[in-house]
């Protein structure tokens, strides 16, 4: 006898074990709160870039809000839904307008997001949509006055994200964002250049327990993306490589932040 759904449960594949377990699921269904966890310490840093060569990473119903880029790493500990384990991020994204039949929002675009552990980029990919990658994050380094984050794949360094002077309080943000928007695209098997799913995502500003416990300026801020060849980035040279020919301006903020909490991101929603 072949097993049935389970209504409001949670599935992703393997299906055949029943509810999936994660960070909006937990043993027996039940929910994690968020509220002390888990820690972060944030590591981000906004240049100006020319609008114009930062439009053609807009998918349909999008346009550039501001022209700047923002990068974004992440060093997360004390996970509640990896009992107590940790993981990292490294996000790129852009100010964006999404207009489409019904919703206005003005956001910030993830263009990607890499992190270093298979469990949330699974979760997030197929859950919410998330444009999530993999790649090797090693931690933070402080040195003398500065901050050194580093992102690479199998041995090839890709990006480097550094932060100097630190001290001070950081600038308010240029204009008040509605969320994080991604464009969630999972392709049809068997038919190539079709989708089971293209639609617009919206993660909310609001919501959720995230408290900053610290936070502290950047006097600059400089972030290389290495160009790369197939044979050293064979799944993420045409990312990479498109990412690198943005020039970058002024360093608009920086910043590294320390928080504790958050929210499980069941808020996710699709815009039309």
């Amino acid at each position: 006898m072949s097993y049935s759904f389970l209504p409001d449960a949670r599935y992703r594949m393997p299906t055949h074990f029943g509810p999936s377990l994660g960070p909006r699921q937990g043993p027996e269904g039940r929910r994690y709160d968020c509220r002390n966890t888990p820690h972060q310490v944030i590591v981000r840093a906004e240049f100006e870039a020319p609008a114009a060569r930062l439009e053609p990473f807009m998918p349909p119903g999008f346009s550039v809000r501001r022209g700047e880029i923002h990068f974004t790493f992440s060093y997360m500990t004390e996970i509640a839904w990896l009992a107590g384990r940790g993981y990292d991020t490294f996000g790129v994204s852009v100010p964006a307008r999404y207009a489409g039949s019904t919703d206005r929002i003005d956001g910030d675009l993830l263009l990607v997001l890499w992190e270093n552990m298979a469990d949330p980029i699974t979760s997030g990919r197929e859950e919410l949509g998330f444009s999530k990658l993999f790649c090797d994050l090693p931690p933070l380094r402080r040195h003398e006055g500065e901050i050194m984050c580093e992102a690479s794949w199998d041995g090839f360094r890709f990006a480097t994200l550094r932060l100097a002077g630190l001290g001070g309080t950081p600038d308010a943000a240029a204009q008040a964002s509605q969320g994080l928007l991604h464009y969630k695209y999972i392709p049809r098997t068997g038919a190539p250049g079709e989708a089971d799913a293209a639609y617009v995502v919206l993660t909310p500003a609001e919501g959720g327990h995230l408290r900053v416990e610290s936070q502290i300026a950047a006097r600059d801020a400089f972030c290389i993306f290495h160009r790369a060849t197939w044979e050293e980035l064979p799944t993420l040279v045409h990312i990479v490589d498109a990412l690198a020919d943005v020039p970058l301006g002024r360093c608009i903020r920086a910043s590294v932040t320390e928080t504790r909490g958050a929210k499980d991101l069941s808020d996710q929603r699709i815009l039309s």
